[in-house]
């Protein structure tokens, strides 16, 4: 059995550096094959290149062309984990869902759409966007097969706010929408790394009324990040995350839309997304990364960095 998965991930190896140096070649995500949806593979890495739903700063719509360019010094073996991602799971790259920059309504159908059809192929994904409205259109295709998902959402901000400038649909709504909407369940949601200010007290209403659990930075730094990630719930069932790079500090994240002081350090995400246990992470996201505002790639270097834990993660049998 162990000798077919092998022989059947050998046609799903990325390009070697040795063949043509890293800075070479046409980039896909981790050099790994581009296939089509109907392919034979187990995860789809696509991009969500749509950033019309922002309150600030503007970019991320260049988001998959940056996280492509920095994976390629991504590499397949994972130290913590002893495992060897590319020889367990076959992934390849299905390039970009289709957008219209100036059409929400349009964009939303197509991401659904996009998300359906690899979902009617059995197969798990992970976008990388994109602001984070694009998780919404995203959830409402994997509902339609699993059901209200387990949901796990990195972010500085709660993004359960209401509507702005008479807009209901924004990069800060997603996470209500998706509640209001059944499909998440919120006894099954964690958010993580939440930090302040906020606009009001009300901000809050929603997180109490739904009981959503809710980690802050406060809550993460008040033990060293080994106890902290002891004391996250294990998720069985279809489980989504949701990664918003401001999670991190602007320190290790300077490329994003509404940066906020007082984040996660890439380390400690690293041993967050390590210890989350989870049965079956059927889908996930990387979202707000602003390559206009990165500096040196930093910030598109600690999102492969999280794309290659997600990958592993959904890998896991």
């Amino acid at each position: 059995m162990e000798k077919n998965i092998k022989n059947k991930a050998s046609a799903y190896q990325p390009i070697s550096g040795r063949e043509f140096p890293r800075f070479s070649g046409i980039k896909t995500f981790f050099r790994l094959p581009y296939a089509q949806i109907t392919d034979d593979f187990d995860i789809a890495l696509f991009g969500t290149p749509y950033d019309g739903a922002v309150s600030y700063r503007p970019g991320a719509r260049f988001a998959p062309a940056l996280v492509r360019e920095c994976s390629s010094l991504g590499r397949g073996f994972h130290m913590s984990r002893a495992m060897s991602l590319f020889d367990q799971a076959r992934i390849a790259d299905i390039g970009d869902c289709s957008v219209v920059p100036i059409d929400q309504k349009q964009t939303y159908k197509k991401i659904e759409s996009f998300a359906t059809q690899i979902l009617k192929q059995n197969k798990k994904f992970i976008s990388i966007g994109g602001d984070h409205s694009t998780t919404l259109p995203l959830l409402r295709a994997l509902a339609k097969k699993y059901g209200p998902l387990n949901f796990i959402h990195f972010d500085a901000h709660l993004d359960t706010y209401p509507a702005a400038w008479g807009c209901e649909y924004h990069h800060g709504s997603f996470a209500r929408h998706a509640v209001e909407e059944k499909l998440v369940k919120p006894k099954s949601m964690v958010q993580i790394g939440i930090r302040g200010p906020l606009a009001s007290a009300t901000d809050l209403d929603f997180i109490k009324k739904h009981k959503i659990k809710v980690y802050t930075m406060d809550d993460i730094r008040k033990k060293n990040i080994f106890d902290f990630v002891k004391t996250l719930p294990q998720f069985v069932g279809p489980t989504y995350i949701s990664f918003d790079i401001d999670c991190l500090d602007p320190a290790y994240a300077p490329g994003t839309g509404t940066p906020v002081p007082g984040g996660l350090t890439t380390y400690e995400a690293q041993q967050i997304l390590r210890a989350l246990k989870i049965k079956n992470l059927v889908a996930a996201d990387i979202v707000e990364v602003s390559p206009p505002y990165d500096t040196s790639q930093i910030t598109g270097l600690a999102a492969v960095d999280a794309l290659f834990e997600l990958m592993c993660l959904a890998a896991k049998p």
